[in-house]
């Protein structure tokens, strides 16, 4: 029987390394928490746009498909309290610029 490649320890520290170095609320210190098939970054609210007591909130969800060794990146859809399909990338990389980037605010609202 084989092992899922995803969640793992390696790829964990590797996003939350990568998180360290994100344009938007570097005052605060998110989480990155293995779930099936992936990985969740989640973080304080400190804009208060998505919880106005600062709580904590979803910011992404990395999942890894195995089928085609895509991962797929999620962001919350905070109204409607479900994810939406953002992107796919080859590379753990290029999603993890894609989060750390967020030009649109699309991820860290």
């Amino acid at each position: 029987m084989r092992l899922p490649a995803h969640p793992n320890d390696l790829d964990k520290k590797r996003i939350e390394r990568a998180i360290a170095a994100r344009k938007r609320y570097r005052y605060v210190t998110p989480r990155v928490l293995k779930t099936e098939g992936g990985y969740l970054i989640e973080s304080a609210c400190c804009s208060r746009n998505v919880d106005p007591d600062g709580g904590v909130v979803d910011i992404a969800l990395m999942l890894f498909d195995p089928a085609d060794g895509r991962w797929l990146v999620h962001r919350k859809n905070h109204r409607a309290g479900t994810w939406e399909l953002d992107s796919t990338h080859g590379r753990l990389a290029d999603a993890l610029a894609l989060i750390n980037d967020d030009e649109d605010r699309r991820f860290w609202q």
